[in-house]
């Protein structure tokens, strides 16, 4: 993975995500913007940002996904975040 990652990347860790997708999709909030993270068959994570005029297309989105989550956009905090350096060993990245 650390091949795959550039100088100033930003990476952040979350908790597992749930293997039930459908029961994920079920229990989205209403009247509430949610970030939704799902994986794919390939393993390719992928997020969005949306509220209940997105979940339709979100289902479709997330259809074959292997494994995904709901966070709370107002009280979601990952497990840890991680900066790399440039070249130099400065730390130069913003979040």
């Amino acid at each position: 993975m650390r091949a795959g990652l550039g100088p100033r990347a930003l990476l952040t860790v979350w908790p597992d995500l749930t293997p039930d997708v459908g029961a994920v999709l079920a229990a989205l909030p209403q009247e509430e913007s949610i970030e939704f993270v799902w994986e794919a068959q390939d393993g390719t994570i992928s997020h969005a940002i949306v509220d209940d005029t997105d979940y339709q297309e979100l289902s479709a989105d997330a259809a074959d996904a292997r494994a995904a989550c709901a966070l709370p956009l107002a009280e979601h905090h990952p497990l840890f975040c991680a900066a790399l350096p440039d070249s130099d060993g400065v730390l130069r990245a913003r979040w």
